[in-house]
């Protein structure tokens, strides 16, 4: 059939909505075959009329990139091919592409196993007892509850912070400390600092895809460091410096999110030496500080602040509903951070910071966070046994990880492998949505090993892999 192409600036609702679509499927996250979103699912994601939806797909049927099937809903045909660059909406459409990949694969339903997920289980978080803290929270200070707080953050927290960051060898003072709505605004203000439009930046490639959208959110241009099991690909990561001179480094030295694995020390160092000699800024993010020992490389304990900026966050070890997250940096730096949130945000949660100052303060966090080592621990192990039963390839296996990056066998493109799951009532998550390059094929996939552990996805997996073979 043949394709006509999209107008160049849609003028209308419909029409910027079509094109949003039509590039999403050039790019590869729609693919032949494939049904589009439902009209009641595109109205209350965009909060647009179905009619204005309704004529959006009218438009895509017109120019033979969908057809419509009665009853059953609209499908990508064959035929569809890119849209020209200069016909995309903008940065935030650029982004879109992103988030349709995290609500398009990463969907969760009630009836539903998510073994891509990125938090750990509620019942190992729901030891925390958040419901026993409020009256504690309002002891801390009433009438301050009802104004804004300090731009830097709740101080009380700020403190107990500094004595956090000096158990992870990491040595900082209250004023380098600025709070934020956890680790993506955290992320977000350092965008917006440092990242100006067209600035080249460097992530890890697989990387943090939420991050991915944030960049492109700021019109930035993303190269990816491959990443090995032991850190970043060090040959990579010079010559990518000596070609683009980006000014930062987006990367997790611990816990790498999505495969799970550590930088080794030998390779921390070397990574601040190439900081150094190319004038590198090191962002490094820390979520999972909390489940992983103490003793653990970081760039930022190694480096004290210097060329790296330390981002770390509660979501993870607490609960995400607190947003709670961290930037650690130089005191200039923090000064100028604090501002920059104070002008996006006004502040961060006080409610929320007291809330986890107060969680802090108690004994019982110190034996929620042993408990939560222990249950990751035990976890990995038994991820690890079912991985290699099937025949599965791990890229890194440390003692206690929230992700495993793995491909089974014979399945050369994890997304088939996410439909097929899907099919099972098992959701996972596709190698691709962590890629820089979101349109390439991948055999891997993210898995969370709380999750893999439900006997529904061992029996699931097994059928799905003899009907794949």
């Amino acid at each position: 059939m043949p394709h006509t192409p999209a107008p160049s600036k849609p003028t209308t609702i419909a029409a910027t909505l079509a094109a949003s679509l039509q590039r999403q499927i050039a790019d590869g996250a729609f693919r032949p075959g494939d049904k589009l979103p439902s009209l009641r699912e595109l109205a209350e994601l965009h909060g647009y009329a179905k009619n204005t939806v309704v004529a959006a797909f009218e438009l895509l049927v017109s120019r033979g990139v969908v057809e419509p099937r009665r009853g059953s809903g609209y499908y990508v045909l064959a035929a569809a091919e890119s849209a020209p660059k200069e016909e995309e909406a903008g940065s935030l459409g650029r982004a879109m592409d992103v988030v349709w990949l995290m609500r398009e694969q990463l969907k969760w339903e009630a009836d539903q196993l998510s073994v891509g997920d990125g938090f750990p289980p509620v019942e190992w978080l729901s030891g925390a007892r958040l419901d026993k803290y409020h009256h504690k929270v309002v002891r801390t200070g009433l009438g301050a509850l009802f104004r804004y707080g300090s731009r830097f953050g709740y101080e009380p927290l700020r403190h107990h912070l500094v004595r956090k960051l000096a158990d992870l060898g990491i040595g900082a003072e209250p004023r380098q400390i600025v709070l934020t709505h956890g680790a993506n605004e955290a992320m977000d203000i350092v965008i917006r600092y440092f990242v100006p439009p067209g600035g080249t930046v460097l992530t890890d490639d697989p990387g943090y895809y939420p991050l991915f959208g944030k960049l492109k959110l700021a019109s930035a241009r993303i190269i990816g460091v491959p990443r090995l099991a032991d850190g970043p690909d060090l040959d990579a990561l010079e010559q990518l410096l000596i070609t683009h001179r980006p000014r930062l480094f987006f990367t997790q030295s611990v816990a790498h999110n999505p495969t799970g694995s550590d930088i080794s020390a030998a390779k921390a160092f070397r990574v601040l030496q190439l900081a150094e000699k190319y004038d590198l800024l090191l962002v490094e993010n820390d979520p999972l500080a909390d489940f992983k020992p103490m003793s653990m490389p970081r760039l930022s304990a190694l480096d004290q602040l210097d060329r790296t900026i330390y981002i770390g966050s509660f979501s993870k070890s607490f609960s995400a509903a607190l947003r709670v997250g961290f930037i650690a940096c130089g005191a200039d730096l923090a000064s100028d951070l604090a501002d920059l949130k104070a002008l996006i945000h006004v502040s961060s949660s006080e409610y929320c910071e007291r809330t986890v100052d107060v969680i802090l303060s108690e004994g019982h966090y110190q034996r929620h966070i042993a408990r939560l080592r222990e249950r990751i621990t035990e976890a990995t192990a038994k991820a690890v046994r079912i991985f290699e039963g099937v025949g599965g390839e791990i890229f890194a296996k440390p003692p206690q990880t929230l992700y495993l990056w793995a491909a089974l066998p014979g399945v050369p493109d994890s997304l088939k492998l996410a439909e097929e799951m899907l099919s099972q009532k098992i959701v996972s998550a596709p190698g691709r949505v962590f890629s820089v390059d979101a349109s390439q094929r991948s055999r891997w996939s993210r898995f969370n090993v709380g999750a893999v552990g439900d006997p529904r996805f061992a029996k699931s997996l097994k059928t799905v892999l003899k009907r794949m073979r």
